[in-house]
């Protein structure tokens, strides 16, 4: 177990509540959920399907869509900055550069025609201003961080005839 005594929290989530507004009634698909996550720590949600996983990463990264969604109470601190309170352009900035999410389903969130290093390329020539070498670099670092194998072929790009 690290010790925090004098870090702060990479991401704090705070008594974060998630309802949906339907005609049928509310429905609070996240009621009050706290967590704190550390550089170099990963935290997993676990439960089963229908329980507020998807939900939580959502809210997390704003992507609910209101109506019907809303995040009635919380706060979201990254880095110290809570972003609820952050205007949409802001919040743009920051998803896929700071903080992001791959969704469950991935045929829905990735495009099967280009290769996730060349996907992983796409989303760091948009948020940092580096070359195609060097995004492409930064993503063969990320995939083998993450244990994917053959991290170079990963990032070729499919040749279509």
């Amino acid at each position: 177990m690290q010790s925090h005594l004098q870090e702060s929290p990479l991401l704090e989530v705070r008594s974060l509540s998630t309802h949906f507004f339907t005609e049928d009634g509310v429905v609070r698909a996240v009621e009050n959920v706290s967590f704190e996550i550390y550089h170099g720590e990963i935290l997993s949600l676990v439960g089963e399907s229908g329980c507020g996983k998807s939900v939580t990463g959502l809210s997390i990264l704003r992507l609910i869509a209101s109506p019907p969604g809303k995040v009635v109470n919380g706060e979201i601190l990254l880095d110290g900055r809570n972003l609820l309170d952050l205007e949409e352009k802001e919040m743009e900035k920051i998803r896929g550069d700071k903080i992001s999410m791959i969704f469950q389903e991935p045929m829905t969130s990735l495009n099967p025609v280009f290769t996730i290093g060349n996907q992983i390329m796409e989303v760091i020539l948009f948020h940092q201003k580096v070359n195609r070498e060097e995004a492409r670099r930064k993503a063969i670092e990320m995939l083998d961080r993450v244990k994917i194998p053959s991290p170079i072929k990963r990032s070729m790009p499919i040749l279509i005839n």
